[in-house]
């Protein structure tokens, strides 16, 4: 039975202002406690950030620029903003633990926050207008028809450029989710999904957004399709 998206998205919340916000908490940080998996999680996750940064740095004038960061985690992806020079920059999460954590990087990197706008809130629920919206390995924790809507929010919200990232959908990984699915372990956290790339795209082209570039980035356990659209209507 399917499960609603309400019911979906109090266990992603929940999951991250509890036992999930102390692991990815580690896994996204400089701590050695801990697994393999989780640190094959960290590089991947760090390449797709990297990808951002440097896409985004073609464009001139990002001090001129806002920025919506969609689902920012601890600030993996806000602070490196930040450093290239952003200083208009909404930062949000479903997670009010995720956010003060984002807070607490910032300062520890000696970075202003006064431009900052932080919001606890879900992807649907996020408002404003933005040139630049990112929301960067969020979708894995909803089921297709889900992120497409999502896509579409966020694609509203934009006044330029999307820049979003998903684990997408191919046999081999179809195959492996059902492998985890048989075995369980401490890993194993909110129901993972992998998306049809071509539902994405064509959920953005419903806004006027076309694609841009993309790329696949992976590790082991990791695989993620990053993609830049930009408004053309």
């Amino acid at each position: 039975m399917p499960v609603s998206k309400n019911l979906e998205k109090n266990e992603v919340k929940d999951y991250f202002n509890g036992t999930g916000f102390d692991r990815w908490n580690r896994i996204y940080s400089k701590s050695d406690d801990i697994n393999t998996v989780q640190k094959n999680i960290r590089k991947g996750h760090q390449k797709t950030v990297d990808d951002v940064i440097q896409w985004i740095k073609k464009y001139p004038e990002l001090s001129k620029s806002s920025f919506c960061d969609a689902g920012c985690g601890v600030g993996s992806l806000t602070i490196p903003l930040l450093k290239a020079g952003v200083q208009d920059i909404q930062v949000s999460d479903i997670s009010s633990s995720m956010i003060e954590e984002t807070k607490s990087r910032i300062k520890k990197e000696g970075l202003s926050s006064n431009k900052v706008k932080f919001k606890v809130s879900d992807l649907e629920k996020l408002k404003g207008s933005f040139d630049f919206v990112i929301c960067l390995d969020v979708f894995i924790h909803y089921p297709q028809s889900v992120a497409e809507e999502m896509v579409k929010h966020l694609c509203d919200l934009s006044k330029s450029k999307l820049i979003v990232s998903f684990a997408p959908y191919t046999p081999f990984l179809a195959i492996l989710k059902n492998i985890g699915k048989i075995f369980p372990g401490p890993s194993k956290t909110t129901r993972a999904y992998t998306l049809k790339e071509s539902g994405i795209i064509s959920a953005a082209k419903e806004r006027g957004f076309v694609v841009v570039q993309k790329k696949l980035n992976q590790a082991p356990f990791y695989f993620s399709k990053l993609i830049e659209f930009k408004k053309i209507k």
